[in-house]
């Protein structure tokens, strides 16, 4: 898409001195990423050679990460979707290879009593990657735009101005040479309630399975709203977001991957 066709939102940054010139956040216009018209019925059909293909991009991943070390770079992956999209398999076999000492994830959860102390930002502000390495989310500052507005944690006045903070937030760095990108792991309700059953049913994975995954299940057209409102404010060329189709774990595996390897490898 060409500089033409985007659409330059000016919102004033809460995050410079007011005396400097409010930040230009370059969104894609709305509607660029369509969440409900994504189609997921791709399907993997040679198995053996999509985890060969997957074994060469783990490979790949870590020189990489390797040349990320040397060249001092850092990256940031923040991983969204659905519950049972598949986020910590996807991100598992995206790290397979990479060496742990220069990579970190961070699986987030509710925050704590200190963290409910600070901006909802700040727990994020100090996991940023230092220099050399690659932070990756595992959900992520967005739960201020998603749950916490969809479950009236955040009151509207909040989760509406947090599209501006979110985008200061990351435009800040990636202004400061930190590699930016969101990823959205997207299934049906047929999947999902198929993959909560399957979770029920062993007894390693039921731990996943709790009371809000049944909730959040029942606001589903709530948290598609929500989403594509992400989407439509907060998909930008420095921070791009990309739709995972996930129904297929094999297709979205190799989609991640292949995404992860074109953002670093540039």
């Amino acid at each position: 898409m060409g500089k033409k066709d985007k659409r330059k939102a000016r919102h004033s940054s809460r995050f410079t001195d007011r005396t400097l010139e409010a930040w230009d956040f370059d969104v894609h216009p709305p509607g660029t990423l369509d969440l409900a018209g994504t189609d997921l019925s791709a399907k993997t059909k040679d198995k053996d050679a999509a985890d060969e293909k997957l074994e060469d991009m783990q490979e790949r991943l870590y020189e990489l990460q390797v040349r990320y070390w040397m060249e001092k770079r850092r990256a940031v992956f923040v991983f969204e979707g659905w519950d049972a999209a598949g986020k910590g398999g996807a991100i598992k076999r995206m790290t397979a290879q990479m060496d742990p000492r220069g990579y970190k994830v961070w699986p987030i959860a509710a925050p704590g009593e200190e963290e409910r102390s600070h901006h909802y930002l700040w727990r994020f502000a100090t996991r940023m990657p230092p220099k050399g390495t690659i932070a990756i989310f595992d959900r992520s500052w967005y739960g201020r735009v998603l749950v916490e507005r969809v479950e009236g944690y955040a009151s509207v006045k909040e989760w509406q101005r947090a599209y501006d903070e979110i985008n200061g937030f990351e435009r800040m760095h990636s202004d400061d040479g930190v590699t930016v990108v969101k990823l959205f792991l997207h299934i049906d309700q047929k999947t999902q309630l198929e993959r909560f059953k399957e979770r029920e049913q062993d007894p390693i994975k039921n731990f996943k399975l709790g009371p809000d995954d049944w909730r959040n299940r029942k606001k589903w057209g709530d948290y598609l709203q929500a989403y594509q409102d992400v989407f439509d404010r907060t998909h930008r060329p420095d921070a791009p977001w990309v739709i995972i189709p996930a129904n297929d774990k094999r297709v979205a595996r190799l989609k991640v991957l292949q995404t992860a390897i074109d953002a670093l490898d540039d």
